[in-house]
């Protein structure tokens, strides 16, 4: 894969970057992580981060390589409603707000997602929502590591597999250092990156376009796009207004905050992150539509959003894309790494392997397994074998099939563990057949809708009488 003659950037201009990135974060999670002593500190930032911490960390985490490069990808495919579809991903955010705070208030000594499932509806329920978060959990992994060897190469021309080695490395790196300390705290800066970078994208590109050329050239090349009918995309609206929910909800990023924020904090934190994510891929979708009227050959749809910024705005413009997605590649990869690490431990390896661990035994455990994470992701990420919407989409089976489990288990003493079994494994299964027999836009829908239907009717037949003080569980170790 050899792209340089074509890339804005030098692969010289680009190196130097990384290597500055390289050494910034890196040095950041030595410093934060200098503090941290004991296993929550490491695991959970010490149960103390506060609304503005809270709120940078949940909108940079949730600003992923998706949101800046699937975005763009997206609305070239399906048009208007492919970017302001994926903006639903906030309600995502917004709802999972008073869970948050539902969390918090129930599981005051919780760990991971994990715990909740175990000890509301026991080990088979368990053990099919760990199969489920962590194939999500790699998925995501592996579409973070190859959005950074696409950005690389398509503003740089550095070889794909070149780039994606030296982000995942930054990342594993800092966040092996400190943790969730390191990761809050890198958060914030990336966040503030990112909406300086993102407003001055849009800026420039509406400046140097224009809404009427841009109208103009799409309505001629591509009238599609500009279709409020297509029917694939008016799914796709749906469907990923359900996948976003599902990540969210189901997924130990999301859940590991609610722990680890103050108490108070979490309600707070996740509604102001949705309010201002919101308008981010929208603003990076838009983007895409300027393809036709600057005459650009997109070899990969994947790659469109780094190559109109880049012919837009010529060397600064393409440093600040370089800038503006590392960063959100960094602030989604360190927060998913930490949080993947965290349910392998304690729901992988103290859960099933050593359940007589010690916290000390954990605390070391912990950074062996983030390095291992770092390496499977390396690994799998090799090969670019497909491209980062599908095999982002893949995974909303497997998510969606966890959102009515999860909002009956915290909400509905009548919940059984039989029904939220068989509403993962059902939700899942047809969810799958969908994607592969009608598409990716249909996949979360489906899934959803066969879990939510299998949830309300065991409910609704065999209703149980759950103890919410069974879920205050207080782990103490030898």
């Amino acid at each position: 894969m050899n792209n340089v003659n074509s890339a804005i950037l030098s692969p010289d201009l680009g190196w130097l970057i990384l290597a500055l990135f390289s050494v910034l974060w890196i040095w950041l999670g030595w410093f934060w992580g200098r503090k941290v002593t004991d296993l929550d500190g490491y695991m959970l930032a010490g149960r103390r981060v506060g609304l503005a911490l809270g709120t940078a960390t949940a909108m940079a985490t949730w600003v992923t390589s998706n949101t800046t490069m699937a975005a763009p990808q997206l609305a070239l495919q399906l048009g208007i409603w492919g970017m302001l579809g994926y903006s639903l991903g906030s309600v995502g955010l917004l709802l999972f707000a008073p869970l948050a705070r539902r969390i918090r208030s129930l599981m005051p000594n919780g760990y991971t997602s994990g715990d909740f499932i175990r000890l509301r509806y026991g080990n088979t329920a368990w053990r099919l929502f760990l199969i489920i978060s962590l194939f999500y959990g790699i998925g995501w992994l592996i579409s973070l590591g190859m959005a950074g060897g696409i950005l690389i190469h398509a503003l740089t021309g550095i070889d794909y597999q070149l780039g994606m080695s030296v982000i995942l490395f930054i990342c594993v790196a800092y966040t092996l250092l400190g943790g969730l300390r390191a990761v809050i705290g890198t958060d914030f800066i990336q966040t503030i990156v990112i909406l300086v970078g993102v407003a001055i994208l849009a800026w420039l590109a509406i400046t140097e376009v224009g809404f009427d050329k841009m109208h103009a050239s799409v309505l001629e090349e591509r009238p599609e796009l500009l279709n409020l009918l297509m029917p694939a995309a008016i799914m796709f609206l749906f469907n990923n207004l359900l996948f976003g929910v599902g990540e969210i909800f189901h997924s130990n990023v999301w859940w590991s905050r609610a722990f680890a924020f103050r108490e108070g904090v979490g309600f707070k934190a996740y509604f102001t992150a949705g309010i201002f994510w919101l308008p981010i891929p929208i603003v990076a979708g838009f983007v895409a539509l300027a393809a036709p009227a600057l005459g650009l050959n997109v070899p990969a749809a994947d790659m469109v959003g780094p190559m109109v910024a880049a012919k837009l705005l010529g060397m600064g413009g393409a440093i600040l894309v370089f800038i503006v997605v590392f960063s959100a590649l960094a602030s989604s990869l360190d927060s998913l790494l930490a949080a993947t690490s965290d349910l392998v431990l304690q729901d992988i390896y103290r859960g099933h392997i050593r359940p007589n661990a010690d916290r000390e035994e954990l605390r070391k455990a912990a950074r062996w397994v983030v390095l291992a994470l770092g390496i499977i992701t390396w690994l799998l990420c090799m090969p670019r074998l497909t491209t980062l919407a599908s095999l982002l989409h893949f995974t909303g089976a497997f998510v969606a099939s966890t959102i009515w489990p999860i909002v009956a288990g915290l909400y509905l003493k009548r919940a059984n563990a039989a029904g939220a079994s068989l509403a993962m494994f059902l939700g899942t299964a047809i969810g799958l057949w969908a994607y592969f027999s009608i598409g990716f836009y249909v996949a979360a829908l489906v899934s959803a809708a066969v879990s939510m239907l299998v949830v309300v009717l065991t409910t609704w037949l065999w209703p149980a009488q759950y103890n919410w003080a069974s879920l205050n569980e207080t782990k103490e170790t030898n």
